[in-house]
């Protein structure tokens, strides 16, 4: 069979981008080249429909045991007592937590998608709002951090089915203790979306959810640093509230719903090679060094924030505490799909993104987002954040001005060619 050069010319070309820009979008990182090579692996020619030791194909003998091993890592990084790998992505996980505890038309609370929520927690264009009763909280205006007094009263009011806590541009910790607290006097489920600060968490430098919350998911990319895929977790197991019986009579444990959500409810046979690169990149966030990365993501989220306030942007909430920052632009007269657009030309890629109470759509929007775990794997520190900075800034003052951005582009070029990327390749 030929070589198809199209396509392995564009990956070629990809590598490039990605090698010579500054890669400032929350959601992405660089997996090892071990994670890749997993995932370009013999592993991707075998089906394996259900869990190990009981698929429902043979020749699975060793599908078995990367899987296992995965999910026993997975287990131990976040010392719980259940874990599903299989999910193809973090929407997928979520859909299957819904799938295992809501039935069509019940209530649930999350956190609004123009507040930095995401579209599977309730959004109207997404099957969590199609199929559910969504119900939103907010943040607080003047301080943009998370209503939870308008959360506890949307709670006692709607005594929804499930209550949904995580964000994808939210840059502060989370009270799991006091959201469990209300959801136990209504009556409510708690799910936590840990799909951004995963990594923090696995590391102790934020709040851990699983303590008080019963489901936890999250994606393997962003700050796990892992193949894109996604993962369900509880710290500990328990008997279904639903009256749930396997065909022997036994209440089924939530872990079997979840199991079964999974599938056959929303997925057939797993990706057993992204399975794998899984398995190796939950190894790698075991280690020592994992520690260290998460605590410089912390220390460049900081180091920027820092930067871009002593220039006068406006981030909501006023800092951070994981690896994000989300910036209301509108003091700056640029819209935030502007902004994007001028920054691209310079090779620094980030995304537009709505602002708490925002006044423009979700297609133009007044923000844009920031996010350091992929130029903390490439080996940027604190010091390089104000350089990042600076950088912007040129381009968003100038993003009229073609020769501006190609000074900005050439100057990125050349900075970040000491921060090797995959240099094997």
């Amino acid at each position: 069979m030929q070589r198809d050069t199209v396509v392995f010319d564009l990956i070629k070309q990809e590598l490039e981008r990605q090698r010579h820009g500054i890669e400032l979008i929350a959601s992405e990182n660089f997996t090892s080249l071990q994670v890749m090579q997993a995932m370009g692996g013999v592993m991707t020619n075998k089906y394996a429909e259900g869990y190990p030791g009981r698929r429902y194909y043979a020749g699975c003998e060793i599908v078995d045991q990367t899987e296992q091993l995965a999910i026993d890592r997975l287990k131990q990084i976040f010392n719980v007592e259940y874990a599903n790998v299989q999910p193809h992505s973090g929407a997928q996980a979520n859909a299957a937590i819904a799938l295992a505890v809501l039935q069509p038309g019940d209530i649930t609370l999350g956190l609004d998608l123009s507040m930095g929520g995401h579209l599977t927690h309730g959004s109207p264009v997404n099957y969590s709002g199609k199929l559910y009763n969504a119900n939103f909280y907010g943040v607080v205006k003047e301080t943009g951090l998370v209503d939870y007094e308008m959360l506890e009263k949307q709670a006692r009011d709607l005594r929804p089915k499930l209550i949904i806590c995580g964000a994808s541009a939210y840059s502060r910790d989370w009270d799991y203790k006091r959201i469990r607290a209300v959801a136990d006097e209504v009556g409510a489920l708690v799910w936590a979306d840990i799909a951004h600060p995963a990594g923090l968490i696995a590391k102790g430098l934020l709040n851990s959810p699983f303590e008080y919350c019963h489901f936890v998911s999250s994606t393997t990319h962003k700050t796990l640093r892992g193949p894109r895929g996604g993962v369900i977790m509880m710290g500990k197991d328990f008997e279904n509230p639903f009256g749930l019986k396997d065909p022997k009579g036994n209440v089924r444990m939530m872990s079997s719903l979840l199991d079964l959500a999974v599938f056959p409810g929303i997925q057939g046979g797993p990706l057993q090679h992204v399975i794998a690169a899984k398995a190796i990149a939950f190894g790698e966030i075991l280690t020592d060094e994992f520690l260290v990365y998460q605590q410089q993501v912390q220390k460049n989220a900081q180091a920027m924030a820092k930067a871009f306030v002593a220039k006068e942007y406006n981030i909501i909430s006023g800092g951070t505490d994981n690896h994000l920052m989300l910036i209301d632009l509108r003091n700056k007269n640029i819209s935030g799909k502007k902004a994007e657009q001028a920054l691209v030309k310079a090779d620094i890629t980030a995304n537009k993104n709505m602002v708490p109470f925002d006044d423009k759509s979700a297609f133009i929007t007044s923000g844009i987002r920031f996010g350091v775990p992929a130029i903390t794997t490439r080996g940027l520190l604190e010091a390089d954040m104000q350089f990042v900075v600076d950088a912007i800034d040129k381009v968003l003052t100038h993003a009229d001005d073609e020769a501006a951005i190609s000074s900005v582009k050439k100057q990125v070029n050349d900075f970040m060619t000491q921060f090797k990327l995959y240099p094997e390749l």
